[in-house]
């Protein structure tokens, strides 16, 4: 199963709206037989337990290695920005739509 990990906005904006669009998009990659891993999810951790912005960013790096792939959602982010310089130094493809990862996988 394809690991997608899902780079986006979160503090830019309106969280909610970030939140529910990165959580959107992970369902539609779901649809399509892929694992998606979604780092907006701690944004739920992080009301019951806060930590440092930092930690968090450090925390979901290590799962953006085990990944196969990134989609990039629009949008000014600095972590997104930041996790997608990670994955092409590390040679993980980075996409910037659903049809673009779709047809580069074949799903």
């Amino acid at each position: 199963m394809l690991k997608v990990y899902v780079a986006g906005p979160y503090t830019k904006g309106d969280v909610a709206i970030n939140v529910h669009n990165a959580f959107k998009i992970a369902n539609d990659l779901a649809d399509m037989g892929c694992a998606p891993f979604i780092p907006h999810y701690t944004h739920f951790w992080h009301l019951l337990f806060p930590r440092p912005y930092d930690f968090w960013l450090k925390l979901d790096e290590q799962f953006l290695y085990c990944c196969d792939a990134v989609l990039r959602l629009p949008g000014e982010s600095n972590g997104a920005d930041k996790e997608t310089k990670i994955a092409e130094d590390k040679g993980i493809p980075v996409f910037h739509s659903l049809n673009d990862l779709r047809n580069y996988f074949k799903l």
